[in-house]
């Protein structure tokens, strides 16, 4: 039962989305059986150009480096600390953190660094928004990084913190 090339583009797919959709197994081998007779053999079509897609990474050398951290937007005022909360998860008590941009500040067996704080424009929807560092410090002094990324006053879930003793949220920018 081997079909023509356009027909056959028409109807594999459409087997093959019966099959996934089917609840039973008999029905779904019974259409997979047709999609692949329907295909009969697979040959390289020769009028078919290859395209290729641009790469998603920049080239060596272009851009900064994933060492360095991002710096504020141009043109808005530039925050000169991230106020965060910290909550120690054992004792259940709730700290505020000045954490000026650039230094280290401890909390806890934390060591955060504040890269970048910005606030967002009068335009947008209110939300302050910060790069933070945070790494674990063990007793022997090692430092284990533990988190590095964008942290978000307005979702503090969607980039948060996994620790099972601490948890660390952007309360603000102060400028």
């Amino acid at each position: 039962m081997a079909m023509t090339l356009p027909r056959a583009r028409l109807i594999v797919p459409l087997l093959l989305a019966v099959a996934m959709a089917t609840s039973t197994a008999t029905t779904a081998r019974a259409a997979l059986r047709l999609a692949t007779a329907a295909a009969g053999p697979l040959a390289p079509v020769a009028d078919a150009p290859i395209v290729h897609s641009p790469s998603p990474l920049p080239p060596q050398g272009a851009g900064p480096s994933a060492d360095a951290p991002p710096t504020a937007p141009p043109g808005g005022p530039v925050a000169t600390a991230a106020v965060l909360r910290g909550l120690n998860k054992i004792t259940g008590r709730v700290v505020t953190i000045d954490a000026p941009i650039g230094q280290p500040v401890r909390f806890g067996a934390l060591q955060i660094v504040a890269h970048t704080c910005v606030q967002r424009p009068p335009t947008a929807p209110p939300d302050d928004i910060a790069f933070l560092s945070i790494d674990d410090v063990k007793p022997d002094g090692r430092l284990v990084r533990i988190f590095t990324g964008w942290m978000f006053k307005s979702s503090p879930s969607l980039s948060a913190l996994q620790n099972p003793v601490y948890d660390v949220w952007v309360e603000g920018c102060k400028f």
